[in-house]
């Protein structure tokens, strides 16, 4: 895993463009015998992704805050070193992290490796390689300096390639793709925005997913971030 770790890092610090680094952690991914990736910013009240976890499960993520439930998240608190993990049962999970780890399962969500690491003053960030095997993650050997390195290489270069882009970019949102995005980061669903905007759920769903291709993004949480950061909600 190192060597792929290694790779990760240069070429992500090569990168120009936010697809570039998908692609570069999509290949890395897929080359150490992963599935799945995903880096995740944790902020006080949000979560920011990159991800290629498929988006019917980032959105059941988001939308049902299985980041309370999610054991990762809660270890990455505490935690400055990379683990593996797994979702085979230990002991006697509650009927909440059971229903959890069965619908991941679903998704071909079964074992991993997650590198934590500070992202800033009081804000931390996760890089995740997720297998659809339940034992998969425990066999790979990490060093933690390695794994430290590549993490941070990818957060740098993601503000990086974000910022110049939004630096160089005017960025044609419409009046209802900002009112859904400012809905949006209020924590209001699909559905709540639909029944307040008095308009249907297939409208409100068009607006954002224009309002994430406008952004340059690939998330609903990315996009309202963004936009919050840029000051146009």
């Amino acid at each position: 895993m190192n060597h792929w770790l290694e790779c990760l890092t240069e070429k992500v610090s090569l990168a120009q463009d936010e697809k570039t680094i998908h692609l570069a952690l999509k290949k890395v991914t897929q080359e150490a015998g992963f599935n799945r990736y995903a880096y995740l910013s944790l902020q006080s009240d949000t979560l920011v992704a990159v991800s290629d976890y498929p988006s019917e499960w980032q959105s059941r993520y988001f939308e049902k805050s299985y980041a309370s439930l999610d054991p990762v998240i809660r270890k990455v608190q505490n935690r400055q070193e990379s683990f593996s993990w797994s979702n085979a049962p230990i002991g006697r999970p509650d009927r909440k992290q059971s229903a959890f780890f069965g619908e991941a399962k679903e998704f071909g969500i079964q074992s991993g490796i997650t590198i934590p690491f500070k992202s800033g003053p009081c804000r931390r960030a996760v890089l995740t390689f997720a297998s659809n095997e339940p034992d998969f993650a425990a066999n790979q050997s990490v060093n933690p300096v390695t794994a430290a390195i590549a993490a941070a290489t990818l957060h740098a270069q993601l503000k990086f390639v974000q910022a110049r882009h939004t630096s160089a970019t005017i960025i044609p949102l419409k009046a209802q793709e900002l009112t859904c995005l400012r809905w949006s980061a209020e924590g209001k669903t699909m559905k709540d925005i639909a029944d307040l905007e008095n308009i249907s759920f297939s409208t409100v769903a068009f607006h954002l997913r224009n309002a994430k291709s406008n952004l340059g993004v690939y998330t609903l949480q990315h996009a309202t971030a963004l936009a919050t950061e840029l000051g146009i909600i």
